[in-house]
């Protein structure tokens, strides 16, 4: 009876310790963080009609880069991410999409700067703060996924933890945000600053 008991006792310890919950709370972390990248992009996305049309009575010639970023954004808009199915090639596709869109507009605000009437506009001034906010909004969540992945990762590759994924759960490691090899090179180029 006692060696039941200790039994019982270890087995219990062991399994509130060995990733039994925090594996599939983890898993769960990722799907809401994923869902706050998203919901920061689609902010984003609705930003943009707005501040595109403020643009256009500025900027009629400039009709490229206004159909870039409309163009853009609609991609980003399209492409849909399931945060309960997550992969590399998934994550790849969504990060072109978004990077697209950011380029797009960099675009417009270059357009911007040739404009200062425009820049001295109250409406686009207000939408370029919201856009701004948006950005970096977009930023916080995408670290929070990025953490929130890495605690993941851990559990499902790092002894104990991942001996109880391989017996239970089986699931992979996750893939990690990361951007094109084109835009890592312009990333990693110093900015020019000219005055």
């Amino acid at each position: 009876m006692k060696a039941i008991s200790a039994l019982l006792i270890t087995l219990s310890l062991l399994l509130t310790s060995c990733g039994i919950q925090s594996i599939p709370q983890a898993k769960n972390e990722i799907e809401a963080t994923m869902a706050e990248v998203t919901n920061q992009y689609k902010r984003r996305a609705d930003l943009i009609p707005n501040l595109v049309n403020t643009v256009k009575g500025f900027a009629v010639h400039e009709k490229e880069t206004l159909t870039a970023v409309v163009d853009a954004r609609a991609k980003a808009t399209q492409m849909k991410i399931d945060p309960a199915n997550l992969n590399a090639a998934q994550m790849a596709k969504f990060q072109a999409s978004q990077g697209m869109l950011s380029q797009a507009l960099g675009r417009l605000m270059v357009v911007v700067e040739k404009y200062p009437q425009l820049k001295a506009d109250a409406n686009f001034r207000d939408l370029q703060a919201q856009l701004e906010g948006t950005e970096n909004r977009i930023t916080v969540a995408r670290n929070r996924n990025i953490e929130a992945i890495k605690n993941f990762n851990n559990l499902v590759t790092v002894p104990p933890t991942s001996w109880t994924n391989s017996m239970f759960y089986h699931y992979e490691k996750l893939p990690q945000w990361t951007v094109e090899k084109e835009e890592k090179k312009k990333n990693e180029k110093a900015p020019e600053v000219k005055f």
